[in-house]
């Protein structure tokens, strides 16, 4: 269970054995750590201090449909980092779902309007439309960063939540990591949400936006990894 919670926290190992001086001890069964000293490695480690007093592991799984692949291949496990963001937003969208029934706001259009077998040149003309970010727009910025400020500008003023942030909720030291996860999209007629790792690039984080718009506009839920083949120079 101490290795797992190693494995499963995103911090370094060197990091904790440096903080845990017996963590090898604990881990060899040579001794065994106090109610106290877990309930640290248990804050250290981002894991319930419950877990500890299982038999074995808990497989954990991301709360909504991952579309990840890496080399082709299905990503099996996340991190804490991941779990705990994709909780948040599902918090976050349930909030504004309930505020959006109590002032009445009618369901998005937009949302779910993309079916399967859909022309992709046609609905990428109506997302297009819809955001009001056209090409004439687009030249407009001058850099990455004002480009996608704008672009999340009109996506919020479509009635996408957009949100950005490279870290978990306010805790600057622990760090979303990219390779992990670049965004994921909550699909709702309501309360559409996109999440968008703040700690990708500028570019990248343009792309993502875009990537999640179209799983909102399929009305899909999903959780990506996918990143451009190829990024403009300007």
């Amino acid at each position: 269970m101490l290795q797992w919670a190693v494995g499963r926290s995103g911090v370094d190992p060197a990091v904790l054995a440096e903080n845990f001086s017996k963590l090898g001890e604990w881990i060899a069964q040579e001794s065994q750590p106090t109610l106290k000293q877990l309930e640290k490695f248990a804050k250290a480690t981002h894991t319930a201090l419950g877990y500890f007093f299982l038999s074995k592991p808990q497989e954990e799984r991301v709360p909504i449909p991952d579309m990840r692949t890496i080399g082709g291949t299905e990503v099996r496990r996340p991190s804490a980092n991941l779990l705990e963001t994709v909780y948040a937003c599902q918090q976050r969208q349930e909030c504004y779902q309930e505020f959006a029934r109590m002032t009445g706001e009618g369901a998005r259009e937009f949302v779910g309007s993309a079916k399967a077998g859909s022309n992709v040149e046609k609905t990428a003309a109506k997302m297009r439309a819809a955001l009001g970010f056209n090409l004439e727009q687009r030249r407009k910025c001058p850099t990455w960063t004002e480009a996608l400020r704008r672009f999340i500008e009109l996506a919020d003023e479509l009635g996408v939540l957009v949100m950005v942030s490279g870290v978990v909720g306010s805790n600057t030291r622990r760090k979303l990591d990219p390779d992990e996860f670049r965004g994921f999209a909550l699909s709702d007629p309501l309360a559409a949400l996109v999440f968008i790792n703040g700690a990708d690039t500028k570019s990248a984080q343009m792309f993502t936006l875009a990537h999640e718009l179209a799983h909102i506009w399929a009305g899909a839920t999903a959780l990506s990894n996918v990143e451009p083949v190829s990024v403009p120079t300007h």
